[in-house]
């Protein structure tokens, strides 16, 4: 029962953003003029599931090179990647058979999900790896 606990103490605003979105999925949004805006439905899903991507990714930056919490590489694929693909996949077959018609899935709504986090994950691996590289350049001076 440790590891989990200690993932949720390394990544607490990561925690969060998924509460939020498991939150917000399921209450009935109110109207605003934002609704006259085309695809913004999938637009906030691709920022959700991004963002809370790019959340991930500054807290493992801070875990990791701060703190010395190591995740390996099947690990990260884990929580950057299949936890939040399949997170939005259930919930939008949630939406479409568990709220009464009040919510819709969409199959639209999961790829911008998934697109969300494969460009997080992009970003945050690309900015990782740049980071790495100057701190150990830095430690190797000569």
């Amino acid at each position: 029962m440790a590891f989990p606990s200690r993932i949720f103490s390394f990544f607490p605003f990561t925690t969060l953003c998924l509460v939020l979105i498991i939150v917000l999925s399921f209450f009935s949004p109110p109207h605003t003029p934002l609704d006259n805006v085309a695809m913004i439905d999938k637009w906030t899903h691709l920022v959700m599931y991004g963002g809370t991507v790019g959340v991930f990714w500054l807290e493992y930056w801070r875990a990791h090179y701060r703190r010395g919490f190591f995740l390996g590489a099947a690990a990260l694929a884990l929580f950057a990647f299949v936890v939040p693909v399949a997170l939005g996949g259930v919930i939008e077959l949630l939406q479409a058979y568990c709220t009464g018609g009040r919510r819709s899935g969409e199959w639209l709504d999961f790829l911008a999900d998934s697109l969300g986090v494969v460009l997080a994950c992009l970003g945050g691996l690309t900015i990782i790896k740049s980071l790495a590289r100057r701190l150990w350049a830095r430690d190797h001076e000569g």
